[in-house]
Parts: C-alpha cells; structure tokens; sequence
C-alpha cells in the first residue's frame, strides 16, 4: 500500500533517515501513536505530523492499525522523496490570499502571498503581526455583541470551513503528486 510521510534530519526516534528502497522494520509491540513506522494515506493528512520538510512517498506492509488520519505497520520503505518547503510554502499562500477578502491586508502582506518573494517575507510577517494585534483589540470591544451570535457564527463558520478544508485537501493531494509524478514515482 502506497502512503505518504514527513521526515526531519533524523527519524523521530533519532535512527538516520533510510535510503529510498531500503525497508525500514519496527521490532516489538506497534500501536497507534506510541510505537510503530506511521504514515498516512493523504498527504494532507501527513502534513499535521510533519517534523520536516522532506516528504515521501512510501510503501508500507504489516499494517497493524487505521486512525482517520494515519496508520501504524511493522515495515516502511521510502520510494521516492523530495523537499517540500516550496510547495508549503506556495500552498500556504495560495490558502490565505483565498481568504484575504476577510481582512484589510497591508499592501506588503498582500504583494508577499501573491509573488512569493522572499525579501519581503520578514516585513509581511511584522506587518500581520501588527494587524493581527490590532484586530484582537477591535475584536475584545465587539465580544459582548459577538456572544449574542455565536451560535449562527459557528454554524456558518463550521460549513464553510469544512468545504474550504475539503478544497485545501484536493489542491494540496493535486500538487504533492504532481512532484512524484515528475520523478516517475506515480
């Protein structure tokens, strides 16, 4: 069964990464969560548990246990991978300027999500950071008048924020293999 995991520099038991094709084999108990080789049979899913930019496509075997979002087996090997920092990053921005509208984005936050560039990263960052803040405060002045609507606020909120959740997962699965197509793993 073909999956997908995030790897750092190491394994998070601290063993090296393996070479794509190389098994790598779990001895002893396996358990969701505590023990095991875990993966995930989205990407999207992957990227909660990502402890590194590197991501890979893997094939796993002696599937013991199924999360709703990962799996545990006895044996995992890598297929191919690559690093993924600028397509999280690409996708990261691509997510916000769909949501831009609900906000009044300095004109250098608004330029950083559109073009990428990363000179101007850092200032976009101070200027969101400032925003964000102001924003908290306007939003203490308004929470009495907020309570009074928060039932109709989270309903509305909750549907759109699974369909918009539902379109990150199919943009994100889209482009992750769009790479390993590229490379002749898919």
């Amino acid at each position: 069964m073909r999956a997908y995991h995030f790897v750092g520099e190491t394994l998070r038991d601290g063993r090296p990464v393996p070479k794509d094709g190389e098994w790598l084999v779990h001895e002893g108990e396996v358990e969701m969560c505590e023990s095991g080789l875990h993966a995930s049979k989205h990407p999207f899913d992957a990227l909660q548990y990502a402890p590194g930019e590197t991501l890979c496509l893997v094939e796993v075997e002696d599937v013991v246990g199924r999360g709703d979002d990962k799996l545990v087996c006895r044996r995992r090997k890598i297929v191919a991978r690559f690093d993924a920092t600028e397509l999280l990053r690409s996708f990261a921005r691509k997510q916000a300027l769909k949501v831009i509208h609900l906000w009044d984005a300095p004109d250098v936050v608004r330029r950083y999500l559109q073009t990428g560039d990363e000179e101007l990263r850092v200032a976009a960052w101070a200027a969101a950071s400032a925003a964000a803040r102001d924003a908290a405060w306007a939003a203490a002045w308004d929470a009495a008048w907020a309570a009074a609507s928060a039932a109709a606020w989270d309903a509305a909120w909750a549907a759109a924020s699974a369909d918009a959740s539902a379109a990150a997962r199919k943009d994100f699965a889209r482009l992750v293999n769009a790479e390993f197509k590229k490379m002749g793993a898919l």
